[in-house]
């Protein structure tokens, strides 16, 4: 299993306020998106999801944040927080760690379309930014259920609906089409 807290740790300093948000959310992320990913292949056995990729690609999810200007949540860069995922996707290619880094680009929001960045003057190169495969989409899915603003409970659906809302019905329409998939996770047992 790749060692994604040695790669943490080059961007991160352990003890840090940072460092302490990024791996808190990202192992509520990684613990929820494995179960949902069980829970689906034991409704779905004809499908394989990579149950150690997706446990490690949540831990990486949100490498990114370092390099924005979130002081919120202790981060101190230069770049808009929107940018966090392709900051990700660029830190974890110079890893050599091409499927990792996909995460980090298309797990923000529901994903983002083109259509979201023209629309939204969103500052982000132009292409869709949409989760693919099943555990890009998990992953996704499982991020959106904890806020590193607070990362000691889990949103309930009609809350995580409402905070998606906010940018427009195809974000929705996106985490609906999860919720299909994947079912409520306030609904899986610990």
């Amino acid at each position: 299993m790749l060692d994604y807290n040695a790669i943490i740790e080059q961007y991160y300093t352990p003890g840090y306020p940072d460092h302490t948000l990024l791996t808190t959310h990202s192992k509520q992320v990684a613990e929820l998106a494995t179960r949902l990913s069980q829970r689906y292949m034991e409704q779905h056995p004809e499908e394989v999801i990579d149950l150690d990729f997706v446990y490690e690609a949540a831990m990486l999810h949100d490498i990114g944040i370092v390099m924005t200007n979130a002081p919120g949540i202790g981060c101190y860069g230069d770049e808009p927080y929107i940018r966090h995922g392709i900051i990700g996707r660029e830190m974890l290619e110079k890893h050599g760690l091409p499927r990792h880094a996909m995460v980090c680009e298309r797990h923000t929001g529901s994903g983002i379309s083109m259509k979201d960045i023209i629309e939204q003057k969103l500052k982000l190169p132009l292409r869709d930014m949409l989760p693919i495969t099943l555990e890009e989409k998990v992953i996704c899915y499982a991020d959106k259920f904890y806020s590193k603003s607070h990362v000691h409970r889990i949103k309930t659906m009609e809350r995580t609906i409402k905070s998606l809302s906010k940018f427009g019905p195809d974000t929705v329409a996106r985490f609906n089409e999860l919720r299909e998939l994947f079912g409520d996770p306030t609904s899986l047992k610990e």
